[in-house]
């Protein structure tokens, strides 16, 4: 009795193998759009105190950006980290912009706030790199820029309003070509 049954189990084990075989097979994956790297900034654990109890779930910050002149940024949330981290993606594929900069560095030094972060990029020479730490750093390569000097100047150790800051600069930095372009064509 005991052998009939072992020779059932080995026998739906190969079931088993050869479906997950044509399983694989079968299946066509999407593509995954490699346009976009992305970074993911932050995740922190959202409780919401309800009638019946506590409410978890998770909230993610993600950076995406081509490494070419094209960034943003999503912030969403969900029960499973992993859920929030595509919506997030997702979101931040939809708030793109434009960085203006040179072949190897940003034109000019921008301060920018944004609530309580307050950064300040400097143009540096080649070969300087990125220097900067934390969410800055992640914005920037993830821009394209090559060589650059960031500064967060204030207390804020809020990640998501200093990858902020760092977008609105890098947004200011966008307006002072387009100036400079206006200024040249008019004398021109």
């Amino acid at each position: 009795m005991e052998k009939e049954n072992l020779k059932d189990i080995k026998d739906t084990k190969e079931i088993k193998e050869k479906d997950l075989k044509n399983f694989t097979r079968n299946v066509k994956f999407e593509k995954v759009d490699k346009e976009f790297d992305q970074k993911l900034i932050e995740v922190t654990r959202v409780t919401r105190v309800t009638e019946g109890g506590k409410r978890l779930r998770f909230r993610a910050c993600v950076v995406a950006g081509n490494r070419n002149g094209k960034i943003g940024v999503g912030i969403a949330k969900s029960g499973d980290v992993s859920v929030a981290v595509d919506k997030a993606f997702a979101q931040a594929k939809k708030n793109i912009i434009d960085v203006s900069f040179s072949s190897y560095t940003i034109p000019c030094e921008v301060t920018e706030k944004y609530k309580a972060a307050k950064v300040m990029l400097k143009p540096a020479t080649e070969g300087t790199n990125i220097v900067a730490g934390g969410a800055t750093r992640s914005v920037l390569e993830l821009a394209g820029v090559k060589n650059v000097v960031a500064k967060l100047v204030g207390t804020t150790k809020n990640k998501i309003t200093n990858v902020h800051a760092t977008l609105n600069a890098l947004k200011k930095l966008k307006e002072f070509e387009e100036i400079k372009n206006a200024k040249f064509h008019k004398k021109a």
